[in-house]
């Protein structure tokens, strides 16, 4: 008797586990929640804020006052009233540079390993370390 080599559902379970191996990937960025970044491209350029929430699977995170979009939201119930609410949208995060604490200017980040051989975030400009906010 000859044995199967070839199934065309093993191979097929191969592929999609390999795109959703992909998809759950998360983007390395040089941002965390809580730091002052500044917006150095698209329509919001010049503008500074507080980053609100981090997206690490899409590489996107959300600032405080940047990207202001206008969303129409329908009564869920018969107290309620529906509105047009304010609120920020998410930006990509190449299109901002952290702030550096001593300067205030924007800046590139570079990784050092610590003494105690923790990652810390070194200002490309000063040279000076930029904390992790908590």
């Amino acid at each position: 008797m000859r044995i199967l080599t070839y199934r065309k559902r093993d191979r097929a379970n191969a592929v999609n586990a390999k795109r959703h191996r992909d998809n759950a990937e998360r983007v390395r960025m040089h941002v965390t929640k809580g730091d002052s970044v500044r917006v150095v491209r698209g329509d919001d350029k010049g503008k500074e804020g507080k980053v609100m929430r981090v997206y690490t699977k899409t590489g996107r995170i959300t600032i405080e006052g940047v990207n202001i979009v206008k969303r129409h939201r329908k009564a869920r119930s018969a107290e309620e009233k529906s509105a047009i609410v304010d609120f920020p949208a998410p930006i990509h995060a190449s299109n901002v540079m952290l702030i550096d604490p001593k300067s205030g200017s924007p800046t590139r980040v570079r990784m050092r390993l610590d003494d105690d051989g923790t990652k810390e975030r070194i200002s490309v400009k000063s040279g000076d370390a930029i904390p992790r906010s908590r």
